[in-house]
C-alpha cells in the first residue's frame, strides 16, 4: 500500500507539471504562430519570431512543436488572433493588467470578466488599471550566460534603462521601442535568452496582509490558467 501511495503522489505531481508544461507550450507556440505570421517565417530576418523561438527553447519546447507552430502561420490565413489587453482591479482593490491572444474577442471578454467577478475583483475600461503602471522593454537571460562584469562593460553604451539579478537571471529594462534594437546587440554577446517582452511594470507596489494572499493567489492563477492570456500583470509585492 506504502508503494502504491507513493506511486500515486508522484504520478499526481508529474500530471500537474505535464499540466503546466503543456498551457506553457500553448502559449508559447501562439506567440510563434503570430510573430511568423506578421512577418517572416526567417527568424533571422524576424526579431520577434527570433525571439519567440528562443523563448520556446528556454522552455524546453521540442523543435517539432516550434516548426507545427512557424507551419501553423502559413495554414491559417484566415485564422487571425488579436492582442488585447484587459484592465481592471482584483481582490483587494490590486491592480492588473490582463495582456491577451485571441481568435474569439467576445469569448476572451467574457471569460476574463468572470474571472474577476468570481473572485470579487471587477474589470474596468482601458486606461483605468494601466496609470499605476510604466510599459517598458524586458530581456532576460541566464546570469551564466556572461560574466558580471563583462556583461555590465558592454551594456553600459547600449542606452538601457536598469539591469537587474534576480533569482540567477539577469534582466535587461529599456525603452520599449528600441527592445530589439538592444537584444540584436546583446545577441553579439549573449547566446541564449529566456525572454523579450514588453512588460507592464507597477510604479507603486502594495504589500498585502497575510490573511489576504491565498485569494490574491487563486485569482492570479486563475487568470494565468486561462488559455487565451498570455501575461498577467499586478502591482502586488509578495513578502515571504
Amino acid at each position: 500500500m506504502a508503494g502504491h501511495s507513493h506511486w500515486a503522489g508522484i504520478k499526481h505531481k508529474k500530471d500537474r507539471v505535464d499540466k503546466t508544461r503543456s498551457k506553457i507550450f500553448s502559449k508559447l507556440s501562439k506567440e510563434i504562430t503570430v510573430a511568423a505570421k506578421l512577418g517572416d517565417k526567417d527568424p533571422n530576418t524576424n526579431s520577434r519570431l527570433r525571439s519567440a523561438i528562443q523563448s520556446a527553447r528556454s522552455a524546453n519546447m521540442p523543435k517539432d512543436n516550434i516548426e507545427r507552430a512557424i507551419d501553423k502561420s502559413k495554414l491559417s490565413k484566415d485564422h487571425n488572433f488579436e492582442h488585447l489587453r484587459y484592465e481592471g482591479f482584483g481582490p483587494n482593490n490590486v491592480a492588473c493588467i490582463v495582456e491577451t491572444l485571441t481568435d474569439n474577442k467576445n469569448r476572451t471578454a467574457s471569460n476574463i470578466r468572470t474571472l474577476f467577478q468570481k473572485n470579487g475583483g471587477s474589470l474596468g475600461s482601458q486606461g483605468s488599471a494601466s496609470h499605476n503602471f510604466k510599459q517598458i522593454g524586458v530581456i532576460k537571460f541566464d546570469i551564466n550566460e556572461i560574466k558580471e562584469d563583462v556583461l555590465y562593460n558592454y551594456v553600459i553604451d547600449l542606452g538601457i534603462e536598469d539591469l537587474l539579478i534576480k533569482d540567477n537571471i539577469y534582466e535587461i529594462h529599456c525603452e520599449k521601442n528600441e527592445i530589439y534594437n538592444v537584444k540584436k546587440k546583446l545577441e553579439i554577446k549573449i547566446k541564449n535568452f529566456i525572454s523579450t517582452k514588453i512588460e507592464w511594470i507597477p510604479i507603486n507596489l502594495v504589500i498585502p496582509m497575510e490573511y489576504e494572499k491565498q485569494n490574491l493567489f487563486d485569482f492570479i492563477n486563475s487568470l494565468e490558467d486561462n488559455e487565451d492570456v498570455q501575461s498577467v500583470y499586478t502591482n502586488l509585492k509578495f513578502i515571504d
